[in-house]
Order: C-alpha cells, then structure tokens, then sequence
C-alpha cells in the first residue's frame, strides 16, 4: 500500500513538471515570455556584416557551466576558454551532422572555421563573417558522442536552414575606399605633411596599413577582425576649424580594431611571434595609437571603434590574446567612467588603468608637450579591483581627478532644463532618482522630455515603460523631438524618424506587472551589451503588480526589495537609475513631501535625488505647476522649477527669459507662489 502511495505521489509530480516545462499551469505567461524573441525592442538593425536581424538582444538563459558541458561532451571537444569568450570550432561551419571528417565553409582554407562565445551573454561570433547569433541558436548542433540517426537527419535539416538564414543576413562588408592608396614610407611623410599631425612616426603609418587619398586629403586606416581581415576603418581629416576629425565606418557595432606593434627596440622591430605579445594598451582615437608608436614599450597599442561611445561585444575575441590590458583613455571623469565599465566587459582581473589627472594626459597631448614620457605615465597604471579596506593613499589619485574636473563630476547638464543644472549640477552616473507626484500630473511625460534631453547629448538610455506601450512613448519622444505635431506634417516624419534613430534610446518589452528577476536580467544584460549609462522604470507599482504567488508577502517589503536590487545596480554597474513612484493617497490641498512616496522609507533613504512634480492648479487660484527637488545627495541644494506645459511639442522644457522677467512667448515667469522661478534653499548634504 505504501509503495503504491508512493508511486501515485511520483507520478503526479512528474506530471505537474511536465506542465510546467510546456508552459502550463498558473504561471505559464513567464515560460512563454521567457522563451519570446527578445528582451530589449529597438528600433530594426540594416541587413549588413556588422548589423544583422537577429544580433544577440536576448540575455541568456543558460549558465556558463552549461555551456562549458555541452561544449565539452560534443564529438567536436576542443575549446579554449578566455577571459571573455569560450573558443571552440563551429559546429555548423566546420563540420556536417553525422560526417566522419569535418569540413570548411572554404575549401581553399585549411583553417577549419572557428566561433568564440561570450562568457556572460552566451551570444556568438563567428571567426569567418562575423555573424553575431544567439546561443540557443547554436547549442543543438554540439552534438554528443551518442546521437541517434534520427537526430543526425533532423539536424542536417536545421543546418542547411541555418546557413541560408545566415547568408540573407550578411551585407556588403565596409572594405576601404577604392579611390585611397596604400602608403610606403614616402608617401607616409607626405601624408603626416598635410596633416600637421606633429612628432607621429611615418613608420607608425605604414606598420597599420594606412591608406591615403589625395583628392579629399584623407587617411584611413583598416579595423581588422580577430582573424586580420578588415571589417571597417577609420579615417582622418582636417576640418574645417583646422582639427583633426576622425570618423569610424561602420557608424555602429564595427567588430574590428587597430592594431599597433611596439616593441622596446622601437615600432619597426619585427617580433617573432604575434601571439607572444601578452600586453596591450587600450586608446580611443587614432592620434592616440600613432603616437604609442614612438613609445619603447614591449606592448600592442589597440585603438577601439567607437571610443567612449560604446564596446562592442563582436570586438572582444580580438582581444583574448592579450593577458593584460592597460586602459589608457581622456585624462576626465567621462573618460574614467568608460574605463571602468568596459573593464567589466574586458575582465577586471587583467585590466590596469591610467588615472585621470593633469599629471596623466593622452598619448598624443603627453607627445606634444614633452614634459613627461609615455613610458613613464603607462609605469603608474594601477589596477581597479575593489578591495574591503582601503586608504586614501589608494584614494588619492581619485580625489585629485574629481577637484581637476569638477564640471564633469558634476555630471552631463541638461539644455532644456538650466534650473535643474543650478540645482542637481548635472546628471550623475552611479546615482537613483525618484520622481513622484499625484496621478495625471505628467510625470511620464516630463521625465520623457527629460531623459531625451539626455539622449541627445549621448547618454545611452534605457526605458522600463510599465504603464504605457512602447508605441505611444515613442511618439510623445519624437513629439518633443520635432517641437511640433508630425499628424500634421507627415510629409517630414521620414526625416525626423531618421535622426531619431540616431539617438541611443532602447525600449524594454515588458509591460504591466513582472518579476524583478526577469527585469534585471534584461537590464544587466542591456548596460553589457549598449553600455547603458540610464535606466527609467515607469513606474514601480505597475511593475510590481499583484501576483499570485507573491500574495503572502508584504508588500511594502516587496517594494523595499525591488528598490534595493536596483541600487545594488546602479552603484556596482554606475549607471543612474530613475524610478518614477506614485505618492499615497493625501488631501488635495497639502502638499507632497518625501514621506508621501508610496511604500516603506527605503526609497526616500537610498534614493540620491527626489523629484517631486506638485500640481496646485485645481486647488489655488494662483496655483501653478512645478518641479520640487526635495532630497540632493550631490550638493545639497533644494529648491523649484516650474513646469509650464507647450501643449504642441508636449515639453515642459523652459523658455529663456528676457530682461524684464518675461519669456520668449510674453509669458511672465513667476514660482508657484507669485515668487520668481528659481528658489534655491541651502541644506546639508546628507
């Protein structure tokens, strides 16, 4: 009877998973979200080598020790595994399911084809073209040792589907311009002429392959992949106000990077063996690695894609080579900060960094002013790992950076808004901000205004729109875009579209009520991927929702822990945070303070800024709208801003004031009160 019991229990349960794992049962909306095609929603990638359809936007949801055991037990076997990337052998390329001998896509190479795997998004990158896949894409083809007939077929199938997907999503590579030519050493000194590129080496020149067209007075310069094949380049000119201006082609996501040689005996010494070469110097501009070229350093200078702007995951294989990487970027706070978040990308371990002083500035600056050697600066780099206790002597270089660029500590400023730069002094990275106010004031709306603000001075933004479609946010951004309705001028949509593309905004799926877990993966998964430097969660108690198997917790608990997962994040991976949280439910003719944010005092106490939108138009006869900063960590300062709606380009964005108070629209600008707009109170820090 007992084991009849028994097995009656095991059954059900079987069954019961079973459901689960299809998913059925309560809960099944997660599994089927779980498995949707992506996490992050942005705007369609151009069908290129660099950009294809599909480029890896879901994190992923197998962990790395899966992947090191799926890769280990196929019949392919070998892998090597880096700081970044596992690399092993394309099991779709290199071999046919079931063939005895592997095989290449290229019959002319010997070379089997080769795949490198990101450690932390799971996503791949192929040695050959490039092509940039999702693991679950990937994973059913390491076969086992043990594969049945039947899965071999199948198999075959998928591969052949996957190749022909794979070809429709691979474009036109960017190769050099046909009308440049390759420079020897000659035409290298006349190119640097015309340049006025002053103390950069002619050989530096030639060591990069660099190209020279004489009608534009313009050099390039080829970006090579992880097998030395140029994918892209960079070029240089003299602009117009005489500087040098240097552009990347491809724009976006180029998966190449320069290299350049160094050796202690001088740049034209031949080293034996690439792969020997274990030390590399990160710079931003070409200028930059060029002038690494007259350094005695037994290193390879690399110069990234796209600068300060983002890193690429597809330029990480190139990379693994090297077991230790010296960040040497802008001697400022901007140039610090990036150096930091790509170390995370890169593997903290093997990453030292030049600090950012007077004392420490660029390669080329450090070149042309003489006062102190290259070689000198790269001896002081210092690693990064945080450590339990430390000193100020460790501090030092920190505190001495922050005095030296102080506008910049301070943060980007916003151009729509001069108040809040008189208040909050700029937008902070590693910061969270809660804005609240009552129902239908317009907090989505000015915090849309005030993150495109934002976005249009380059600070990657990430939307968390819980309480509204991704359709209509966009239109209300464009909207404050454009300054105008576009229902009315459609004929200019394609137009504004176009530059609004341009802007690095990205937009998460999810709507309503949703797990945390679920969020934060998408988030994290997000600033590692677009080296997000904002995320906006509208708002907090849609997103919590009511769920069933939460219904036994307490709920201002629950937003406690929510809050603090995201301050968790905001501080390790310094990026700011705003969270737009209702008020509870008070008298209309009070105002809202720090304590009428729903919920726990959690979100008052660990939040660095509190925004509060009071609304006092329906109960006062001179009411009016306005923004108060009630809570500022940074400086202190607290005081109001008033929000003056233009209903046609649905921005609160102020008007500049002319000499007798008024605005540019004859509107007279006076605080809630009758008293004038900015009032700044002087309070304590913390």
């Amino acid at each position: 009877m007992f084991a009849k019991r028994l097995i009656l229990s095991y059954t059900k349960a079987v069954h019961r998973l079973n459901r689960l794992s299809n998913g059925g049962g309560k809960n099944s909306s997660e599994y089927e979200f779980a498995a949707s095609c992506s996490f992050l929603l942005r705007r369609p990638y151009s069908l290129d080598a660099n950009n294809p359809k599909d480029d890896g936007q879901k994190p992923v949801t197998v962990s790395l020790y899966q992947m090191r055991k799926t890769i280990k037990t196929s019949s392919l076997g070998e892998s090597v595994e880096g700081a970044t990337c596992i690399q092993t052998f394309c099991p779709v390329c290199h071999t046919v399911p079931g063939a005895s001998e592997p095989t290449g896509t290229d019959s002319s190479s010997t070379t089997p084809t080769r795949i490198y795997v990101n450690k932390t998004t799971g996503n791949f990158t192929c040695s050959t073209c490039q092509y940039l896949g999702r693991w679950d894409h990937i994973e059913k083809f390491f076969l086992p040792h043990n594969r049945s007939m039947k899965t071999v077929q199948e198999l075959r199938k998928q591969r052949d589907a996957f190749l022909e997907l794979k070809k429709e999503q691979i474009g036109v590579l960017h190769l050099l311009p046909h009308d440049s030519v390759p420079l020897d050493l000659e035409g290298a000194k006349e190119a640097i002429r015309q340049l006025q590129l002053e103390n950069i080496l002619p050989e530096a020149l030639v060591t990069v392959k660099a190209h020279w067209n004489e009608r534009r007075k313009e050099l390039s310069i080829p970006l090579l992949d992880v097998e030395e094949r140029p994918t892209g380049y960079k070029t240089l000119h003299v602009g117009p106000d005489g500087e040098i201006c240097e552009r990347t082609v491809p724009e976006a996501n180029a998966s190449g990077l320069i290299y350049l040689r160094c050796s202690s005996a001088g740049v034209l010494t031949k080293v034996k063996d690439h792969q020997s070469q274990t030390n590399a110097i990160l710079v931003l501009n070409v200028l930059d690695l060029l002038a690494l070229g007259s350094v005695k350093q037994n290193a390879t200078a690399v110069c990234l894609p796209h600068g300060l702007k983002n890193l690429p995951q597809q330029c990480l294989p190139g990379l693994e080579r090297f077991q230790r990487l010296t960040l040497w970027f802008n001697y400022d706070t901007a140039g610090w900060d990036t150096a930091r978040n790509y170390a995370k990308k890169l593997d903290e371990r093997r990453c030292l960094f030049v600090r950012p002083t007077d004392q420490h500035p660029t390669p080329y600056k450090a070149l042309l002013e003489g006062n102190i050697e290259p070689r000198t600066i790269l001896t002081k780099a210092q690693p990064i790992l945080h450590q339990s206790i430390t000193t100020f002597r460790s501090l030092r270089q920190d505190v001495l950076s922050d005095l030296q660029n102080i506008d910049k500590v301070q943060g980007v400023k916003w151009k729509r808004y001069p108040t809040l730069n008189k208040l909050l002094k700029g937008h902070r990275k590693g910061e969270l901000t809660v804005l609240t106010g009552p129902t239908g004031c317009g907090k989505t709306t000015f915090m849309s205004d005030y993150s495109l603000d934002l976005a249009q001075q380059g600070v990657s933004t990430l939307w968390g729109s819980f309480e509204i479609r991704n359709t209509r946010l966009a239109v209300t951004l464009l909207r404050q875009m454009v300054g105008r309705p576009l229902d009315e001028n459609l004929s200019e949509f394609e137009q504004w579209a176009d530059a609004f593309e341009q802007l690095p905004i990205y937009f998460m799926t999810f709507h309503g009520q949703q797990p945390i877990r679920l969020v934060m993966e998408a988030i994290e998964h997000a600033q590692y991927v677009h080296d997000i430097q904002h995320v906006i969660i509208d708002n907090l108690q849609f997103m919590m929702g009511v769920q069933e198997d939460t219904k036994h917790l307490d709920r201002y608990w629950k937003q406690d822990a929510i809050i603090a997962s995201f301050r968790t994040f905001a501080t390790k991976r310094n990026c700011h945070v705003t969270l737009v949280i209702h008020p509870r439910k008070e008298r209309d003719t009070d105002e809202l303070t720090t304590s009428s944010i729903f919920g726990g005092a959690k979100a008052s106490q660990e939040a660095d800024n509190v925004l509060i939108i009071q609304d006092k138009r329906l109960t006062s006869v001179r009411g009016k709208k306005y923004l108060q900063v009630a809570k500022n960590r940074y400086s202190g300062d607290l005081g109001i801003m008033p929000l003056d709606f233009d209903k046609a380009s649905l921005s609160y964005a102020q008007r500049k004031k002319k000499p007798d108070g008024s605005t540019d629209d004859g509107v007279n600008v006076e605080g809630p009160n009758g008293n004038p707009a900015e009032r700044i109170v002087r309070r304590t820090l913390f």
